[in-house]
């Protein structure tokens, strides 16, 4: 059998989302209904719960299963309301009146403090707001005062002073837009302190000061997201609020729009990715606010933007179970990146992003000509100080340089989500699957360190206040620090690519030890096998631009994920390997090589590595013609840190 065969071969037909072209916005009502429809299977009797699969998570199962009921209520909402019909409504009302009723043998509960229902309360509030033709006018009076008691039994519970705050909020909102008891002052009170959040130019951390954490859940996820449906509702009754939302959007997305390539692809970075499309929520939701952003984001790039990424999840083909509905993971089922909140119902975050089908056809979200992304042949190098990021477009490739981010709590492998040196579009990041061997670890974008024999390895955790974007004759670079044992400090300072090495970006560090330790530093993580025969890749042909080369200070993978490489421009005791990461490591390809490479260090030594990392991904045309070239004109070591390195100045 070829790699084409077995790629081809299926254990269950390809899911109506993965053939839908997804071009207009009655292809979009079908995508929906086609993620609806699956639900059904998992019905309880009465509709109020959905099971979508049997695996764990810390809260209760009843609050799993409310969590598969009202997640597909935030692409359900805006279908209705704008016009469109779903035959399985139906279903989804008696859920909701079931649900809240404390004499029903589906009662949800009412909630009690810090609670998952607390999250679900959003989606089902925003329903009532903008679908109360079909949630909330044809009940009888008792019903409507279920649903009042449900969601007003938050109004005096305790919450986690993060972006959950925002979920109260719609719950209000949504009352409040029937003419049902809401709490005006939780409101206003909760609006309040997440305004203590923001931090400037468009951008909000998720909590108050003491850490920061400005990923999708600053976006798309909930924070930018949930503003702008705020200013769209609450136009009339908090009209100067909802404009300051509208102008933080419009700073915001000249920032977020470098999180996106032109192929569609989000960067991978921070927790709770397998709510995948929802990373691309946040342009829908300048549709539905009615948000026109400076140029050059006009209505066409916003929707290229929102399709584009849509478009390429259709690809995804493995993001489904043989009965329709979606897994927990990133392409494909995948528990080692799940978060412990993340219930198998947890993924219909992703209905977020059809914010837009609220809209009608004559909206110039819908009616503008797709446009592609703005940036796709520009060189783009910009420092974002809030998010502690250098945003990069340089030779066909779109990722970012990071440090200094951490979850409030101890999140799995939060050294993998927010401490790598890179994140990229093309090239997904890696998760650690165990803690026995380097090829669990899995350092990709990442400096490990052992001082045990290699049995144990320590990555960047980072930190809140250990990083800055300086200046270095015009070029941002991102300084941080790490240390992993007291006696062990690394300071690292990551460079953006030159314009003459327009695929290499550099790594410096400067490692002081009081120990002997090993060090193992790893690139990007690419697909391991061949295209023939789908077996593991072997020795590099430059003739199919495929396969794997390791040797002294340099080592370098190609397949059809594009070219990858790893190189030392300085220490000559540095050695290349490659690493086969172990299975289902990456987010995006299940078996993936690492190039790597390695020195050990003495106790009491002073060294400085100087990483050059390459990449060419397969999505620039010509790839398997350039990345030779490119790989063989190595970067150099900009002067001011060649200076640093020979102690001219420290």
């Amino acid at each position: 059998m070829t790699a084409a065969t077995a790629n081809a071969n299926r254990s269950f037909p390809l899911h109506p989302f993965s053939t839908n072209p997804l071009q207009t916005r009655e292809d979009v009502v079908a995508a929906v209904a086609s993620l609806l429809d699956p639900l059904a299977g998992g019905d309880s009797p009465l509709h109020s719960m959905v099971k979508v699969g049997s695996t764990g998570t810390r809260f209760d199962e009843t609050a799993a299963q409310v969590e598969g009921y009202a997640r597909p209520l935030w692409a359900l909402a805006p279908l209705l309301a704008g016009g469109s019909k779903y035959a399985g409504t139906d279903r989804f009302v008696q859920g909701l009146v079931v649900g809240t009723d404390p004499e029903s043998d589906e009662f949800w509960g009412y909630m009690e403090d810090v609670d998952q229902r607390m999250v679900e309360a959003c989606p089902i509030g925003y329903t009532l707001a903008i679908a109360h033709k079909d949630f909330w006018d044809p009940l009888t009076d008792k019903q409507k005062k279920n649903i009042e008691a449900w969601l007003g039994s938050m109004n005096d519970k305790n919450m986690p002073d993060t972006n959950w705050l925002w979920f109260r909020v719609f719950a209000n909102l949504g009352l409040a837009k029937n003419g049902a008891a809401w709490s005006k002052e939780r409101l206003e009170a909760d609006i309040k302190q997440l305004n203590t959040f923001y931090r400037g130019d468009g951008w909000s951390n998720d909590g108050p000061e003491g850490y920061r954490q400005m990923d999708y859940y600053s976006g798309s996820f909930a924070i930018q997201y949930l503003q702008l449906l705020y200013a769209k509702l609450a136009a009339e009754t908090d009209p100067t609020q909802a404009e300051e939302y509208k102008k933080r959007a419009q700073l915001y997305a000249q920032d977020f729009i470098h999180y996106f390539d032109p192929e569609g692809r989000a960067i991978t970075f921070g927790r709770s990715l397998t709510y995948r499309w929802a990373m691309v929520a946040f342009w829908g939701s300048v549709a539905f606010a009615d948000v026109e952003l400076p140029a050059p984001l006009s209505w066409g790039v916003v929707r290229g933007i929102w399709l584009r990424n849509l478009r390429w999840w259709s690809t995804q083909k493995d993001i489904f179970q043989p009965n329709g509905m979606l897994t927990i993971g990133y392409s494909y089922p995948n528990i080692y990146l799940a978060e412990n909140y993340n219930s198998p119902g947890s993924p219909y975050w992703c209905m977020l992003a059809f914010a837009p089908l609220a809209l009608p056809e004559s909206h110039p979200f819908w009616s503008s000509k797709e446009e592609l992304h703005p940036f796709a042949d520009q060189r783009v190098v910009k420092p974002l100080p809030h998010p502690r990021h250098i945003v990069i477009r340089s030779g066909g490739h779109s990722f970012l340089l990071s440090s200094g981010q951490e979850c409030h709590y101890p999140l799995k492998a939060t050294q993998a989500k927010y401490g790598k040196f890179a994140y990229s579009a093309a090239f997904a990041y890696s998760v650690p699957t165990g803690s026995y061997t380097l090829e669990q670890y899995v350092p990709e974008s990442s400096l490990a360190l052992s001082d045990d024999g290699g049995e144990i390895w320590k990555m960047r955790r980072a930190h809140n206040g250990d990083s800055e974007i300086e200046n270095h004759d015009g070029v941002p670079v991102l300084v941080s620090s790490m240390n992993p044992w007291k006696d062990v400090n690394v300071v690292t300072y990551l460079v953006p690519p030159a314009e003459e090495t327009p695929n290499w970006h550099l790594r410096v560090h400067r490692i002081r030890t009081g120990r002997d330790i090993q060090t193992a530093e790893g690139a990007f993580a690419v697909y391991g096998c061949k295209e023939k025969d789908g077996k593991i890749l072997g020795d590099l042909d430059e003739s199919i631009s495929e396969g794997v080369r390791a040797d002294s200070m340099s080592a370098i993978a190609a397949s059809r994920s594009g070219a990858v490489g790893i190189a030392e421009l300085v220490l000559d005791e540095r050695e290349g390997s490659i690493l086969l990461a172990d299975a289902n490591s990456n987010l995006v390809e299940a078996r993936t090589v690492l190039p790597t490479i390695h020195v050990d260090l003495k106790a009491g030594e002073t060294k400085w590595l100087a990483t050059a990392v390459f990449a060419l991904p397969s999505s620039v045309e010509g790839w398997k013609e350039k990345w030779e070239a490119g790989w063989d004109k190595k970067p150099t070591v900009p002067k001011w840190l060649q200076d640093k390195i020979s102690g001219r100045w420290d």
